[in-house]
């Protein structure tokens, strides 16, 4: 079992840069690739970022390629998500997840633990 939190969301300007953390509690985190997922009011869950057990490899959507930066800490059970200039459109509650493979895959569906969620909000 493991158990995610996330922290760092708020409210900014656009423009403004933002760090999402995402800590995981239980044994083996490094066993797991993480990803990041978003969800814009009337909008299904997307993903934004995923890295490997290694950090080694990351991938991004395409929206946020230049932008944002996926990374981890497996010492510290930890991912990141750091977000330079953000947009009203990057406004969603963000998510990160675990999925219990090497390497990060898109689906939602592929995951087997969520975090609770931290909103992001992006004023024009």
């Amino acid at each position: 079992q493991v158990q995610l939190v996330e922290s760092g969301g708020g409210l900014v300007q656009a423009g403004d840069s933002l760090r999402l953390s995402c800590t995981a509690s239980g044994r083996r985190f490094g066993n797991y690739a993480m990803g990041w997922f978003r969800q814009a009011p009337g909008k299904e869950r997307e993903f934004v970022a995923g890295i490997n057990w290694s950090g080694a490899n990351t991938y991004y959507q395409d929206s946020v390629k230049g932008r944002f930066t996926i990374s981890r800490d497996n010492a510290k059970n930890t991912v990141y998500l750091q977000m330079n200039s953000l947009k009203p459109e990057d406004t969603a509650v963000y998510y990160c997840a675990a999925d219990r493979t090497d390497e990060p895959r898109v689906g939602q569906d592929e995951y087997d633990y969520w975090g609770q969620g931290t909103q992001v909000t992006v004023s024009s």
